[in-house]
């Protein structure tokens, strides 16, 4: 046997045709930027109920969310602004703008070289001068009044307060240098040593004994034989003091052996005292 058939089922009737306002993507975006309008067009659209409570649901979450949000704060600067500052209609009154003033002089630097620090000193306590000794081997005393400027900086003419003033001075009767800072004691230099040439050493004499004195015989008489009474009638006789000294009889007194008138130069009876 064969089955029997389906029963008859008619065709659905076909849908109208979709208006520009059912479109989704129309109604997505008023669903972001225009909740209220967006959500009125969902339950127009030809979406299924599920997505069209969604649909609902979320448009109004969104729509809460920017009413119940915090404003930018630009906002609330610009409303700030607006209410502290109300609109003032002033009619705007010219002001005469003053009239240029005169350019102000400044002063000079006067010449102050060939003065002393006296005539200079009120100038250089008004603009924080200062004062240093012309020679940098000098050094200003407590009192300088009376010492002389031999030079300045700023120069005679320019402004005074381009430059803090200094001068530079030296003692009374002390003649200027050619520049500050010039030194007035040269040093003198010391003297450069002379070779000096070793002086030739000369060999010491090798000590030599002297020679022990001799008796000589008794001479015979001669002339001199007047002096035998100063020689003691001795036959010892010595020709020098150096014979004496040798002998160990220094000094030699008058009556001893060996004494005569040579040795005792003097006169006084003591022969080679020394």
């Amino acid at each position: 046997m064969y089955p029997s058939p389906p029963p008859f089922q008619p065709a659905p009737a076909p849908l109208p045709a979709r208006r520009w306002w059912q479109h989704p993507a129309l109604i997505i975006c008023l669903l972001v930027f225009l909740p209220p309008a967006g959500i009125a067009l969902t339950w127009t659209s030809r979406w299924s109920q599920n997505k069209k409570v969604v649909a609902t649901v979320l448009g109004a979450l969104w729509l809460l969310l920017l009413i119940f949000s915090d404003p930018p704060e630009e906002e609330k600067e610009g409303d700030a602004k607006g209410a502290a500052q109300p609109t003032v209609t002033a009619t705007a009154t010219a002001t005469p703008s003053p009239a240029p003033s005169e350019t102000e002089e400044v002063p000079a630097m006067p010449s102050l070289v060939g003065g002393t620090y006296a005539d200079s000193e009120q100038l250089l306590t008004d603009n924080l001068g200062r004062a240093y000794a012309a020679y940098k081997d000098v050094e200003l005393p407590a009192d300088y009044a009376a010492w002389t400027v031999c030079f300045q900086r700023p120069d005679a003419g320019a402004p005074v307060s381009s430059a803090v003033p200094v001068v530079y001075l030296t003692a009374p009767g002390v003649p200027c240098p050619a520049s500050p800072n010039t030194v007035l004691h040269k040093p003198t230099p010391k003297p450069t040593p002379k070779p000096t040439t070793p002086k030739p050493t000369t060999p010491k004499p090798a000590h030599t004994q002297a020679p022990v004195p001799t008796q000589e015989p008794t001479p015979t008489p001669t002339e001199d034989a007047g002096d035998d009474s100063s020689s003691g009638g001795s036959s010892v006789y010595y020709r020098n003091c150096t014979a004496v000294r040798a002998a160990g009889a220094a000094p030699i007194h008058e009556g001893e052996p060996g004494y005569g008138s040579h040795l005792d130069r003097d006169g006084d009876g003591v022969g080679c005292e020394s």
